[in-house]
């Protein structure tokens, strides 16, 4: 086989097994114990500090840093599970830039936040690597709860729970628990299997069963739940994902890039996995990003994200995109996709777009067209909830109250399946966490009048 035939078509093992290895090292480096001390010195420990407000946990990024600053590590990470109990994850994963770190008074008066992620992490690291259980359960309380989905939302519930005395089981339709966190976000954000550490250590406080490959709907009803348990939390996600309404997007080379990224998550030697020459993605949020610079981290040699509207509307961060940039990813706004197009063999070719423009606040199509040359193409627009009759729901979520409980008596939700629900970690454990005290207030009043 020629080198021009080996590079065209999507094909596995393009790069030699060091350079798979090398693409997909540790996107940051975490910090050493000389480098935490000079990092958390820069911290101003600001009175009703603004990146504390900014953190959708709220946790005390003052006191976690003044912490750090004392040589007290463990109570730091306290400080940061309290508040979120995925604050290792979070830390690898949230999108600092604008939420904590954006908020730092550093950053505005010289555009050089302090580390918060990245001390976040050092604090979460220290306990996790030694085991260090800083929690306890409580007495029995005779109550169990089900808790459907093993994500952020579904994990911080069950822990929250789990620590107030009730027994959880947990249901999930995956072989692995983690959610999105083991399955949808780029490998080189959580590496050497942190997403399952992470799991460890959260049911290492006991109390927590979990059930895999056990689906809502298809093994187990809400209906069935209900009347089994004194209590349910729905943290099930957007399980389905939007289909993409033009010709040629069932074609061979046009994948669901969530399906693509979860089998590259679960992937013991990447050099199997097949990736195309020229590659396009159609979506402009944070897995059109991860789903193009892991293509181009697997050696694929051109790969272009095209965005229907203009590029400060992408939901993916500006700090994001420059990632994709720096591994030379190519980002073309105001382009909607409308036909691929597919050679003799039926595969993947070319996709034709049409710019748009903005028409009294209404993106339209202008007439004219752009075509670009690929073999494979993702699309990365956008997930479903799949929908349950018996809940209330709105713009394709499910209606909670402030407390997370749905229109169904005793049962509660959070995280992207929930109005509310943004597509991040940290919101997700934020919501989960609320909602178990919540209803773990509800059935200690049910103990009550008993």
């Amino acid at each position: 086989m020629s080198n021009n035939q080996y590079k065209d078509g999507i094909l596995p093992q393009r790069l030699s097994a060091d350079k798979y290895s090398n693409n997909f090292t540790d996107l940051h480096e975490p910090l050493n114990a000389h480098e935490a001390l000079v990092a958390a010195d820069r911290c101003y420990f600001c009175y009703d500090a603004p990146c504390m407000h900014a953190c959708p946990t709220e946790i005390d990024i003052p006191m976690f840093i003044r912490q750090i600053a004392v040589g007290d590590v463990t109570g730091s990470a306290k400080t940061i599970f309290n508040q979120n109990i995925m604050g290792g994850m979070c830390a690898r994963v949230c999108p600092t830039e604008t939420l904590c770190e954006g908020a730092c008074v550093r950053e505005a008066a010289e555009g050089k936040p302090v580390q918060i992620g990245l001390l976040q992490r050092y604090a979460t690291d220290h306990v996790m690597s030694r085991e260090q259980q800083l929690y306890q359960r409580a007495a029995a309380s005779g109550k169990t709860i089900a808790v459907v989905g093993a994500g952020p939302a579904g994990l911080a519930c069950a822990h929250g729970l789990a620590m107030r005395g009730h027994e959880v089981v947990v249901f999930d339709a995956h072989e692995k628990a983690g959610g999105l966190n083991e399955y949808g976000i780029a490998a080189y954000k959580a590496t050497d299997q942190f997403a399952q550490k992470e799991v460890d250590y959260i049911t290492a406080i006991g109390g927590i069963n979990i059930n895999y490959n056990t689906a809502l709907g298809r093994d187990i009803t809400l209906a069935e739940l209900r009347q089994s348990y004194d209590a349910v939390f729905l943290g099930i996600g957007l399980s389905g994902v939007n289909a993409l309404t033009i010709n040629g997007s069932d074609a061979d080379g046009c994948d669901d890039a969530v399906h693509y990224i979860s089998a590259l998550r679960q992937s013991n030697d990447l050099s199997t996995l097949a990736v195309g020459r020229r590659v396009v993605v159609i979506g402009g949020g944070m897995t059109a990003i991860d789903v193009a610079v892991q293509s181009k981290l697997l050696g694929a040699e051109e790969v272009t994200i095209c965005y229907r509207g203009p590029q400060e509307r992408m939901k993916a961060s500006a700090y994001e995109q420059e990632i994709a940039a720096t591994k030379g990813v190519l980002i073309r706004c105001q382009l909607q996709p409308q036909e691929i197009k597919t050679d003799d063999s039926g595969k993947v070719c070319e996709i034709i777009l049409e710019y748009t423009e903005n028409e009294n606040g209404k993106l339209v199509g202008t007439g004219q067209t752009l075509t670009i040359r690929a073999d494979q193409i993702f699309k990365a627009v956008g997930q479903t909830l799949t929908e349950y009759s018996e809940l209330k729901t709105e713009n394709g979520k499910v209606v909670i109250d402030p407390t997370g409980r749905t229109s169904v008596d005793n049962v509660w939700a959070g995280g992207d399946c929930a109005v509310g629900g943004d597509d991040l970690t940290v919101s997700a454990v934020a919501m989960g966490r609320d909602a178990a005290v919540a209803i773990h207030a509800t059935l200690s009043d049910s103990l009550i009048k008993e």
